[in-house]
């Protein structure tokens, strides 16, 4: 199969028919420009692997610096483009300046045609090994921000749980595209997490995308990566995620946040496999298995107003449901041990079994929360604590105490306790809506949704 896109500057036009007809056997692309100052406005319109350039094209010129200025053009607007020079006035000499310039090789007018074709072939060759060495560079600089991130087990014997983690080993083995839904705080992300390392894909990367973080102008840059020069901040060529999860498991957190103009752009990748970065003209095919997760609730996905619904219909071959700390209290003494022993680990510190009355305090709690707010209880309890013991009747009381007023006739009603939540954390924190949402075990983006939804 033919790669390669080829242009040749040349205000001769028998030669550049004549190298046209040449070269465009042996490559998928070959483009013509007869006038050297056309080139920049020819690369802003495309990209080329390689530029044939002629060296003089005033009249009597035999300097070459016309062609050397061209050669600046192209490495400006185009620098990963290799530049072959072109030349009736052969000779070291000319050589040598067309290397020293930043050419990658040059030829001498008339050519012997086998000879042009494997100049422009080597060189074209040597174009795509520097873009792919290029490529794995800057996937590999994204992906450094992924390693070490904690892969924590998920912890639970309840029947919930054991149905959940059932599926979850049936699921792993194929590559079905999974929907994992569930309140905030409840594990999405350990199920994902979960999903891949019991995959074929586990010794691949597992690259996770906030989507309720992900500027709207900056969306497809993040996922499908851009070029140098693209926009004004693009300074480097960057791999989007979707390069980046290549071979391994992409995890789509908190899709339900997308606006539909931005659903309609992921489908598009999702249905042909393939992304184009932002100031790009070719596509690159992508191979990451999708794993999304979403708090909304299964009627508002079902709500085409709010989510597309041949996007739902590609994310959710197989749907999973995590259940919250309410419907599986069984497991908060196997919780709350598990973290006060990873937490005194970390913090140098021994701790004793938490006493049976604790935990039967702590089953009766509605964590609102769910297992992030133990977490973050437990955490406040291992470091907050003196000696051995782990007291979490202090913590579970400023809880309460911040999701509950003390209101007999208060109804004990989840929208409610949320709202009451919400309102309670923007108000310790004086309006501070970043130190309200790290208290809530929230995004930004995530709480002024919540925020919106109850009018606050």
């Amino acid at each position: 199969m033919k790669s390669g896109s080829i242009l040749i500057v040349d205000d001769d036009a028998d030669v550049l028919l004549t190298a046209e007809l040449v070269l465009k056997k042996e490559f998928r692309r070959v483009a013509t420009q007869r006038d050297p100052r056309r080139l920049a406005e020819t690369l802003r319109g495309e990209r080329f692997d390689v530029v044939l350039l002629d060296m003089n094209f005033s009249p009597g010129t035999t300097s070459g610096q016309e062609g050397v200025e061209c050669l600046r053009t192209v490495e400006k607007l185009s620098p990963d483009t290799k530049v072959i020079f072109m030349t009736a006035y052969g000779g070291v000499e000319t050589a040598v300046q067309a290397i020293k310039e930043g050419a990658a090789d040059f030829v001498v007018k008339p050519w012997d045609n086998q000879k042009l074709i494997a100049t422009v072939g080597a060189t074209l060759r040597f174009s795509q090994a520097a873009q792919t060495v290029k490529d794995l560079e800057t996937k590999q600089r994204e992906l450094n921000r992924y390693i070490g991130a904690p892969d924590v087990e998920i912890v639970g014997t309840s029947p919930a749980m054991e149905r959940l983690l059932g599926d979850i080993q049936k699921i792993a083995r194929t590559d079905a595209s999974v929907l994992i839904l569930g309140e905030n705080g409840t594990g999405k992300e350990l199920v994902a997490r979960a999903i891949h390392r019991a995959s074929a894909r586990a010794g691949n990367p597992f690259v996770h995308v906030d989507l309720g973080a992900v500027a709207e102008t900056l969306f497809e840059s993040e996922l499908f990566g851009h070029k140098k020069g693209a926009f004004t901040d693009a300074k480097e060529d960057r791999a989007g995620r979707f390069e980046i999860a290549a071979g391994g498991t992409l995890f789509l957190d908190e899709i339900g946040n997308l606006t539909l103009p931005l659903q309609a752009k992921l489908l598009g990748v999702l249905q042909t496999g393939q992304v184009t970065r932002v100031g790009a003209d070719k596509p690159v095919h992508v191979d990451a298995r999708i794993v999304s997760a979403t708090n909304m609730a299964r009627d508002d996905l079902r709500d085409k107003l709010q989510f597309r619904q041949d996007l739902l219909y590609r994310i959710n071959t197989v749907e999973l449901h995590v259940p919250p700390l309410r419907e599986r209290r069984e497991d908060i003494g196997l919780l709350v041990d598990h973290y006060a022993q990873r937490f005194a680990k970390k913090y140098g510190k021994t701790m004793a079994p938490v006493e049976a009355r604790t935990l039967e305090a702590l089953r009766e709690y509605p964590w609102p929360g769910n297992v992030r707010e133990l977490v973050h209880a437990v955490e406040r309890a291992v470091i907050m604590s003196e000696d051995s013991s782990l007291h979490l009747q202090d913590v579970l009381v400023q809880a309460r105490t911040a999701a509950i007023p003390e209101d007999p006739q208060l109804e004990l009603n989840l929208e409610a306790l949320e709202k009451t939540a919400i309102r309670q954390a923007i108000a310790k924190h004086a309006g501070n809506m970043s130190k309200a949402a790290q208290e809530l075990g929230l995004g930004r983006t995530t709480l002024y949704r919540k925020m919106s939804k109850h009018g606050l």
